[in-house]
């Protein structure tokens, strides 16, 4: 059964991947046959947005799709397709976004520049145009990106502006010049009737600004200062000429009184009422101005009148009553001066105090009661007129819409006209005086109703007052037995607030219920401001604590802190008057910003401290990353050593630094420390290389110099003892022992070339065994391998070493050392043993070189 699967499923393995290459070709086609058709699609839109939407919509290539794109331009399809490509497309929703952008941003564009098109507009209207306005709208055009249309005409809309300010400044000009000039003007005329048409010029120059288009923008006391210089200049060239008209009027004022006086005395026998009454009619202007000159004019007539008329006759003899006479001439005063009433009154008392009279005296009587009919009928009749004026103008008032103590002082002010009228013209008609008793009734009814919903008011607000004032006495009886005073300050507030809202009182009520609010108030905050006396010291005792810390303190901030904390806590515990509250807190904030700002300059000044220590430091980071050295090594090593001792000095000595750049300072420095530092290895690298190869030379110099003295100078390629010397000249100079040790092991040798060197040649052949034994002793000590065919005397040697550190006691001698002792040894060598001593030179030399620099 499981051969038959797989044998099943082979052949569909061998059958399947046929069939799937074979549809992947025809859908690859098909696809391939949508996309040339969707392109041509694509091509041939030619600006319609709705088949490039649609097309868009239902196609699955982006490369169309973005081709199709590029035709949309209206805003509603814009909206449409970056809708539907948000999370499809992102070529086409971006081009779709930034053309919605552009096409927003225009509007918002156009909206802003018809903005400032109704703005000029409006200004354009405006009687008041102001620079600053103007300056203003250029600053929002300045902003905009307008249309042709709408530069066009913000252009001449502006120039229309320009215009208008231009007239301003030429019209105040005009105005401040002519001030100028009309204050001039009484002092620079000799001419008065020049000065007079100049003033009238002026009046008429005055006129036209007034009139002007821009006159509502000129300043007020400009014109204010030509209308008083106006009526002052009129009123000096008034004065001039009156002077000349009184000495005028003083020659012609006699014959023009006597002349009046006739034409008076015969309109006073020939006119009566009803006459005067049809002259007024047709043109007199002031009926009781009439009055007066006709009882003037009339009066005069009567006394030349009565001093004429007894001359035709004798007088009968008569003693005349003093009082009566007395009464008489007030009578003919009273007439004089057109006072009715009074003449009236003195008439009456005649009548009463009947006499016998001399004809003179009854004539005389006679004729001034007859003056008094004939002006009372005079007044009478102008009296109704004014009445019937006064009736008019009462009958009109409810139309005017004035405010109600205006209107009722309207009314009142009518009355009293009407009581003087009566004084004056007797009484009037009751027909009259019901018609204007109606119209004061009528205009006075809705000022009657406001006064009286206004003295509603004041009582009601009186009820509301005395319920408060025992509201205030319960609260205060509660607070005597002990409350929460938070809650009596709250209470205390909101019923001064509720009695300030209150309203208007009558005034004697009003003084009494605020003596008694005051009373019941002041009694229940009696403990309220004992205790707030109590706090008022504590936050004293706070602000003093506050003013005495010392800023440079560690925990200052701490303590300020807490006194902070414990202000807040009495503020909430039992909040003080408004006025002492703030008064005691702003000294409080005074005395803790005080602290802050003493920290703040001290933290300022540590920090400006610090940033010094970190441009020092900076500074001596550079100087080690710049520093450079000439000479030889060792004058380069010693600047070297001495560089960074002064500059590790300096550092320790620079202070701190801000705490964010402590960590990159350091790491700077320790790199540039680091940089010397290795220019200094580098040398001693170099330094000590020479000298190794030169300890290696000399040493190799010595070996074959002892090698040519044992086997003779005459030896085939011999050297000279000028060769020698020359050789160890062209090696470099050893520094410390090892100059010394080879430089006598060499001289040793050279002295003897060319001579008998016999018992130098048996030294050096007793040195070979003793060479021997010291190459092996440092091979031991160094750890160097001494070969298998010395194994033996190695083991040997390394016992006798130690026995004899074990007895000695003492401290063995350095390789180094021994070393040194080796190199001064003369003792001839073969090869092996050179190439033990090089590889003891490897291990040990090259040590001692660097040790001795």
């Amino acid at each position: 059964m499981f051969e038959f699967i797989f044998k099943r499923n082979g052949e569909n393995a061998g059958v399947a991947p046929a069939a799937t290459e074979t549809a992947a070709s025809t859908a690859a086609a098909a696809s391939a046959e949508r996309r040339e058709q969707q392109t041509q699609q694509a091509a041939a839109l030619a600006g319609d947005e709705a088949a490039a939407v649609a097309l868009i919509l239902q196609s699955e290539f982006a490369g169309v799709r973005l081709q199709a794109a590029e035709h949309v331009r209206s805003l509603p399809l814009l909206e449409q397709v970056l809708q539907a490509m948000r999370n499809t497309d992102r070529r086409v929703a971006k081009l779709m976004q930034s053309r919605l952008d552009a096409i927003r941003y225009h509007e918002a564009e156009q909206r802003k520049a018809a903005a400032c098109l109704e703005l000029a507009a409006r200004m354009l209207a405006d009687e008041k145009l102001t620079p600053n306005q103007v300056a203003e709208l250029d600053r929002q055009w300045s902003i905009t990106t307008a249309d042709a249309a709408q530069a066009i005409s913000f252009a001449s809309q502006r120039m229309a502006l320009d215009a208008r300010l231009q007239a301003q400044v030429q019209l105040q000009r005009q105005m401040i010049d002519a001030l100028a000039a009309l204050r001039q003007l009484p002092t620079s005329m000799d001419d008065k009737a020049a000065a007079q048409a100049a003033l009238e010029q002026f009046a008429a120059q005055f006129e036209r600004c007034q009139q002007d288009a821009e006159h509502a923008t000129l300043p007020k006391h400009l014109l204010m200062d030509f209308a008083a210089a106006l009526s002052q200049t009129r009123a000096a060239l008034a004065a001039g000429q009156a002077k000349v008209a009184a000495s005028a009027a003083a020659a012609v004022a006699q014959p023009v009184a006597v002349a009046a006086a006739t034409e008076s005395a015969a309109a006073s026998g020939t006119a009566g009422p009803g006459a005067a009454g049809v002259a007024y009619a047709t043109g007199a202007s002031d009926a009781a101005t009439t009055a007066a000159a006709a009882t003037a004019a009339a009066v005069s007539a009567s006394a030349a009148a009565a001093s004429a008329a007894p001359a035709g006759r004798p007088a009968k003899a008569a003693a005349p009553d003093p009082q009566f006479l007395s009464t008489l001439d007030a009578l003919e005063q009273a007439l004089e001066q057109g006072l009715l009433h009074a003449a009236a009154e003195h008439d009456k008392w005649l009548k009463e105090h009947k006499a016998k009279l001399a004809p003179a005296v009854t004539e005389r009587l006679n004729h001034l009661r007859a003056e008094l009919k004939r002006l009372s009928d005079w007044a009478r009749w102008s009296g109704n007129v004014s009445r019937e004026e006064l009736v008019k103008v009462v009958e009109e008032l409810p139309a005017l819409g004035l405010a109600m103590s205006e209107l009722a002082k309207k009314v009142g002010s009518m009355r009293e006209r009407w009581k003087a009228l009566d004084a004056v013209s007797g009484h009037a008609p009751r027909s009259l005086w019901e018609r204007f008793d109606r119209a004061c009734t009528t205009a006075y009814a809705p000022a009657a109703a406001h006064f009286k919903q206004l003295a509603d008011e004041r009582h009601a607000n009186a009820a509301k007052a005395q319920a408060l004032i025992e509201e205030t006495r319960a609260m205060a009886q509660a607070a005597a037995e002990g409350v929460d005073l938070k809650n009596v300050a709250a209470a205390g507030q909101r019923l001064r607030q509720m009695w300030s809202r209150l309203g208007a009182m009558e005034r004697k009520e009003k003084r009494k219920l605020e003596q008694a609010f005051d009373k019941a108030l002041g009694q229940m905050l009696a403990p309220l401001t004992q205790q707030r006396k109590i706090e008022v010291t504590r936050r004293e005792q706070l602000i003093q604590e506050a003013e005495q810390l010392q800023p440079t303190e560690r925990h200052a901030l701490d303590l300020l802190k807490r006194l902070q904390e414990r202000w807040q806590e009495q503020a909430k515990a039992l909040p003080l008057e408004r006025k002492a509250e703030q008064a005691l807190w702003q000294r409080f904030r005074t005395a803790c910003d005080a602290v802050y700002s003493k920290r703040k300059e001290v933290a300022h000044a540590a920090d400006h401290e610090r940033k010094a220590h970190l441009h020092a430091r900076e500074a001596l980071c550079a100087q080690l990353e710049t520093a450079t050295f000439s000479g030889d090594d060792k004058a380069q090593l010693a600047a070297i050593a001495a560089l960074l001792r002064e500059t590790a000095s300096a550092w320790q000595h620079a202070g701190t630094v801000p705490r964010a750049a402590e960590a990159r300072i350091s790491q700077r420095y320790q790199a540039a420390q680091a940089h010397v530092q290795a220019q200094a290895d580098a040398i001693r690298r170099r330094s000590g290389a020479a000298q190794a190869h030169a300890l290696r030379d000399k040493l190799r110099l010595c070996q074959a110099l002892e090698g040519q003295l044992a086997q003779g100078s005459a030896a085939n390629g011999a050297a000279t003892a000028e060769e020698w010397q020359a050789r160890w000249m062209a090696i470099p100079k050893l520094g410390g022992e090892y100059e010394k040790a080879l430089g006598g092991r060499y001289n040793a040798a050279l002295a003897l070339l060319g001579s008998d060197a016999a018992s130098y040649l048996a030294q050096l052949e007793a040195n070979r065994e003793r060479l021997l034994a010291e190459v092996l002793r440092l091979e031991i000590v160094a750890g160097v391998d001494s070969g298998a065919e010395f194994a033996r005397e190695r083991l040997k040697m390394q016992v006798e070493v130690l026995q004899s550190s074990l007895k000695s006691g003492q401290k063995p001698q350095s390789a180094t050392a021994a070393y040194l002792q080796l190199c001064a040894m003369p003792a001839l060598a073969d090869d092996r043993t050179v190439s033990r001593i090089e590889a003891l030179f490897r291990r040990i030399g090259g040590e001692s070189a660097d040790g001795g620099r």
